[in-house]
């Protein structure tokens, strides 16, 4: 969210808080500078209804009162909007604690910690830190290094579409997607984005890694339905070929392809610095095999050989 819309937002929400009579749109606009600036009536009158719409998706309970001139007014009643008492059991402070320290990347640190914090002086109780002792390395952790998962977090939290430059594994240079985004999740030290290709038409799974430049918001609304199960990590193992349903024979140079090695049912020494292996997959391990290059060769299946093939060639000819 914007710093103007963060900062109107919280004025808009202390006014409604603060008073003890309903207040009509007149009165709320000329208290709160942002309104004041808006220009025309349509505008504020569109800018407040944003704001009054977000505060309720936020949480706050904002009352709508008719005074006696007929005149509607607005107020959020302490009573209504005051939090109950917050009970955690040590079980639960543990499971807070932990989640605390999961994240690495400072502005979500530094949340969590105030959080916990805050917590602690309402009274939660102190949780036994099981790492405590242990050496650092032990310690759960969720690495962020993308420079777009910020960007895409809140993106997806606030529902806006999204723009970005991304690079498939097996493609030479990197193509423009337009997207709206649904969430994004962590599977095996990568961070993923599951949302939906407005140019594709289709459901579309991006891994951050992938994805050049900065990522840049769009105006307007969400065009497709979020699915209220969206199950990243089940579609990365079938396009990573983890999902297995066939078995490939491949040539490997000694020394290389270490994912393809752990997978590997079989490996026989071939001499002249190369191994063959046998490996399950599904769908998606001609992308693994064609970032290899020249590293692999495909035996059989020949369907599978034919899209390495193809891909390699398509690469080569950009």
């Amino acid at each position: 969210m914007a710093i103007a819309k963060a900062e109107r937002l919280m004025n808009l929400a202390l006014c409604l808080l603060g008073t003890r009579r309903p207040l009509s749109k007149r009165e709320l606009r000329g208290s709160i500078e942002a309104y004041l600036e808006a220009g025309t009536d349509d505008s504020f009158n569109r800018m407040f209804e944003r704001d009054k719409d977000d505060l309720r998706e936020l949480g706050l309970v904002i009352e709508t009162v008719e005074n006696l001139d007929g005149d509607v007014g607005y107020l959020a009643r302490r009573d209504s909007n005051r939090l109950p008492p917050i009970t955690l059991d040590a079980e639960e402070a543990a499971a807070l604690g932990l989640a605390a320290k999961v994240w690495q990347q400072a502005r979500l640190a530094g949340a969590a910690s105030g959080a916990l914090q805050k917590l602690r002086a309402a009274g939660m109780p102190e949780a036994e830190d099981p790492y405590e002792g242990h050496h650092s390395a032990l310690e759960p952790r969720i690495p962020v290094h993308e420079t777009a998962f910020e960007p895409l977090m809140l993106a997806c939290r606030d529902r806006r579409p999204v723009v970005f430059d991304y690079r498939k594994a097996n493609a030479a240079r990197a193509e423009t997607r337009h997207v709206e985004p649904w969430t994004l999740e962590c599977w095996r030290g990568h961070w993923y984005l599951a949302g939906w290709d407005r140019e594709r038409g289709a459901e579309r799974v991006f891994r951050l890694s992938r994805i050049t430049g900065k990522v840049r918001s769009r105006a307007g609304s969400f065009t497709a339905e979020v699915p209220d199960v969206v199950t990243v990590r089940e579609t990365v193992e079938s396009w990573a070929g983890e999902t297995a349903t066939r078995t490939a024979r491949i040539r490997l140079r000694s020394g290389s392809g270490y994912p393809l090695r752990a997978r590997a049912t079989a490996v026989r020494d071939l001499g002249d610095g190369w191994d063959e292996l046998e490996i399950p997959y599904g769908h998606g391990l001609y992308a693994g095999l064609v970032e290899l290059g020249p590293e692999v060769v495909v035996l059989a299946p020949a369907d599978l050989r034919a899209d390495v093939v193809d891909r390699l060639r398509a690469v080569a000819k950009d």
